[in-house]
């Protein structure tokens, strides 16, 4: 399948973010979040030290891990490379300005909202890593991904030959989205448990075989709501056989099922585990593969060509 220059980048873009996503489960998981005690620059260096006798007189040594800072450091570098890829996306986008401006809309708030996103991060390392404001900075992660994953399928739609009859994608659409929105909920109830963990661990000082409360009854929530997103893709891989639709969605439903299965199974050795860092970056990860994968099934859904006859 050849694309244009834009396509290539938007495709680059959306891996990239992933990639970015990646990198700051990382960070998260080995605690690096604060490797880099200022914003923009990294110990008031712009190239951060490899070691503590080389860090500005103002700064305590005792603090400097070089490990923690040079991975922050790399995740703020990678989040920079995606403020181009984003600009670079935005500006290739206007050769749709004409043919489908909406492509130019979409790639326009991508642009924006990494703006925003570099504005956020400064304020999550000056906030000293409040859990609230990380949880901001994972959703608007999450909305940058699901904007340049749009733009990229509207701009490539026509390379996709998809026919699903009017009346089964109606049924399917259901399913999918509902899917989705209970994907998107159980992402939010689980950085909420995310916050009360790093409670546990950063203010309470807690061993890490105590960073879950089994009575903290958002966790219970968290927990036990991940079944119900197994019952609409277990309806979604049924009506894909029983609708007999196009074999790119019957395979996306099985990937859809399979990072379904994959984030619950993290998630029990997550509590079984004591909180391994492994696992809590396959779960950030996962999630956010799990959200474009939904999302791509909407997608092909919503601009597959109708059919009259059933």
């Amino acid at each position: 399948m050849k694309l244009n220059l834009y396509q290539k980048t938007a495709i680059t873009t959306v891996i990239a973010t992933i990639v970015l996503i990646f990198v700051g489960g990382l960070v998260r998981a080995s605690g690096a979040g604060l490797g880099c005690p200022d914003w923009p620059q990294c110990f008031g260096m712009w190239i951060p030290p490899t070691n503590a006798a080389d860090l500005p007189p103002q700064y305590d040594a005792s603090l400097f891990n070089a490990m923690h800072t040079w991975l922050e450091y790399v995740n703020r570098l990678v989040g920079v490379l995606i403020g181009f890829l984003i600009t670079l996306t935005f500006l290739f986008s206007f050769k749709y300005r004409k043919k489908d401006p909406i492509v130019t809309y979409a790639s326009g708030a991508a642009f924006v909202l990494v703006l925003f996103q570099g504005w956020l991060g400064g304020q999550v390392v000056r906030s000293g890593l409040s859990g609230g404001m990380i949880t901001i900075h994972m959703i608007v992660a999450m909305i940058i991904l699901a904007t340049l994953l749009y733009a990229s399928f509207r701009a490539t739609r026509e390379k996709i030959k998809i026919q699903v009859p009017k009346k089964h994608r109606k049924i399917l659409m259901l399913i999918a989205v509902s899917l989705f929105i209970i994907t998107m909920v159980q992402m939010v109830i689980g950085t909420q448990v995310r916050e009360s963990i790093d409670f546990a661990k950063n203010v309470l000082d807690l061993p890490r075989s105590e960073w879950i409360d089994m009575d903290d009854w958002l966790y219970i929530i968290h927990r036990s709501f991940s079944w119900l997103v197994v019952i609409p893709a277990g309806l979604m891989l049924f009506y894909n056989k029983k609708l007999n639709v196009p074999k790119m969605l019957v395979h996306l439903g099985w990937a859809i099922t399979g990072l379904i299965l994959l984030q619950i199974i993290v998630g029990v050795s997550l509590e079984w585990f004591n909180m391994p860092g492994v696992s809590q970056v396959i779960h950030l990860v996962g999630v956010a593969v799990l959200i474009c994968a939904e999302m791509l099934y909407i997608l092909i859904l919503r601009f597959s060509n109708k059919m009259t006859n059933p």
